[in-house]
């Protein structure tokens, strides 16, 4: 029986490696981001406390506007319903744009990482399997040891063998 074998790495590691080299892209820009942001915060300190004090104003006056709607007895419940229907079907959108999003960006992340492995790997894993293929498989053994005839030796002699002489020379 013969197996198809393929030599193609699977898409998820062509993702992680993908997503591992854009990420070791990013950290390489990582000192001049934070020398920028550095600049941008010392610059701008004084624009965020005016900005921060400006939030905290028109917060408390919503908070003290929604205080005096919810001290009525008018509630609309219509209204209400309506509204998180919309916000219902709004989020189900949103779900469905965040799928179609991930997998184009898995797409992507496979492609880069084909990119970032090249075709070297899958030559050397062919030449890997090639090999693994052309080496012989061992025989296979259906002896058991009960099978396999011992022959005895002979017995150690308590004597020693007579010395050997050469015949005289004439």
């Amino acid at each position: 029986m013969t197996e198809t074998k393929s030599t193609r790495i699977p898409a998820p590691l062509y993702a992680a490696a993908g997503a591992g080299d854009l990420a070791y892209q990013q950290l390489r820009k990582l000192p001049a981001v934070v020398n920028e942001l550095g600049e941008k915060a010392a610059a701008g300190s004084v624009d965020l406390r005016e900005r921060a004090v400006a939030t905290l104003r028109a917060a408390n006056t919503a908070a003290t506007n929604l205080r005096g709607k919810a001290a009525s007895t008018d509630l609309d419940v219509d209204k209400l319903r309506d509204a998180a229907k919309r916000n219902a079907a709004v989020v189900v959108a949103g779900a469905f744009a965040a799928q179609e999003k991930a997998v184009t960006v898995y797409g992507k992340l496979v492609a880069h990482g084909e990119r970032v492995l090249g075709t070297g790997v899958v030559q050397a894993a062919e030449t890997i399997n090639a090999d693994i293929e052309a080496t012989e498989a061992p025989a296979e053994v259906t002896a058991t040891p009960a099978d396999v005839p011992v022959e005895e030796k002979p017995a150690a002699k308590a004597t020693r063998p007579a010395k050997r002489t050469r015949p005289a020379a004439k």
